[in-house]
């Protein structure tokens, strides 16, 4: 094959700097900051409109409101705690288990027959081995892993519903305006301040935020708000003011001198990615096979030929040899430069043509570079459901 003959540093190089394998299951990293409470050590700083009418959940909390504390009361008992375990080992003490990982909070969305359904966000259940979930009387449970997709950040669990007395149902985040009042509930710092209001009012609708992933970088769509969220207030809800779930809570930007920026993933976004998770575990997408790095990553002494008028694009790190990618002929230290006659010049808005533009079964045209030689390769998009695991 021609990518053997090709030097073995030129291949550690892009090895190293791949981004992963697009449309497997992606793993929220550190780009802002993190909001799941950590335990261990500390980590620095550090995405179809669905119609909410066809989704049939029953509003519980938020029923004859007559002021913003009885909409905060009602609402509260929904808001959950969840506490994720990992098996760790202290090489001083000895001990091997399960022990506290990090912490972050859900929203209990349905109750269905003897469970109840909590929407979190996956960066807080990530790597767990074990779930717990906290109510707001005090009680605890496990919890079970219903589905999760780590490129939108949302997770769904399930608990017995004996200890579910509420539900949240959804608002229609479409139609929020900056200025609308909202209302963040959630467990900063950890379960000592389970259940914290911040109120605040939507900052802008429509945002749009790079963040990290095993893969490379995510833009996720996202919902501004000046109400305070801190670390252990991920998957919590940002409410409107009759109560209803219009976001759920993500991100924030943590900097020096920086204050009232936080993020939540909007309601429209969030119902049919979980509804979805619930009935297959995972989000299916186009999978194409490849680890990327964005060229201006990659010193042009290790793409020899490639001219010089070519600066935006992604470098193919490394190829699934049974994917999409493998089999249609693309090779190592290709550059995609565009597809479908769309100009890509980096890895993010690769990912973001690829599921926004493109279905599972789709014929695909991706312009290369090879060195010098331009090229035009077709490549038919199969599914990360299929192809993951």
């Amino acid at each position: 094959m021609e990518t053997e003959k090709r030097n073995k540093p030129v291949k550690r190089f892009l090895s190293t700097l791949g981004a992963g394998v697009i449309g497997s299951a992606l793993t929220l990293g550190v780009v802002m900051n993190t909001d799941i409470l950590q335990t261990g050590s500390p980590q620095e700083t550090t995405p179809v409109t669905a119609e909410t009418a066809s989704y049939n959940v029953e509003q519980t909390a938020a029923k004859g409101i007559v002021s913003l504390s009885d909409m905060v009361e009602q609402s509260s008992g929904a808001i959950v705690g969840v506490v994720n375990y990992q098996n760790a080992q202290n090489p001083y003490l000895q001990q091997i288990g399960n022990t506290q990982s990090g912490s972050g909070s859900g929203v209990i969305y349905k109750i269905d027959g003897d469970k109840a359904f909590i929407v979190t966000n996956n960066h807080v259940i990530e790597g767990a081995e074990k779930l717990e979930v906290s109510l707001e009387g005090g009680e605890t449970t496990t919890a079970t892993l219903i589905g999760k997709d780590a490129l939108s950040d949302l997770a769904v669990l399930t608990i017995d519903a004996k200890y579910a007395k509420t539900s949240l149902e959804f608002g229609d985040s479409d139609k929020l305006r900056a200025g609308d009042e909202v209302i963040a509930i959630g467990n900063p710092l950890g379960l000592d301040f389970s259940g914290t209001v911040t109120q605040g009012i939507v900052s802008a609708v429509d945002r749009s935020i790079n963040v990290k992933t095993s893969a490379g970088e995510w833009a996720m769509n996202v919902i501004q708000t000046d109400a305070a969220i801190n670390p252990g207030n991920s998957g919590g809800a940002l409410l409107n003011a009759t109560g209803q779930v219009i976001g759920i809570n993500s991100l924030k930007i943590s900097e020096s001198g920086i204050e009232g920026i936080g993020f939540a993933i909007p309601s429209n976004e969030v119902i049919p990615l979980i509804e979805e998770m619930t009935l297959n575990g995972q989000v299916e997408r186009p999978y194409i096979g490849i680890g990327l790095a964005d060229l201006e990553q990659v010193p042009r002494t290790y793409l020899k030929g490639l001219p010089e008028n070519i600066k935006g694009g992604v470098v193919i790190a490394n190829i699934d040899s049974e994917s999409a990618a493998g089999k249609s002929g693309l090779d190592v230290e290709d550059v995609i430069t565009a597809i479908n006659g769309t100009d890509i010049k980096n890895s993010t808005e690769l990912r973001k043509y690829l599921y926004s533009n493109l279905s599972v079964g789709d014929k695909a045209t991706f312009t290369v570079y090879r060195g010098a030689e331009k090229k035009t390769i077709e490549v038919t998009l199969t599914s990360n459901v299929s192809t993951a695991n």
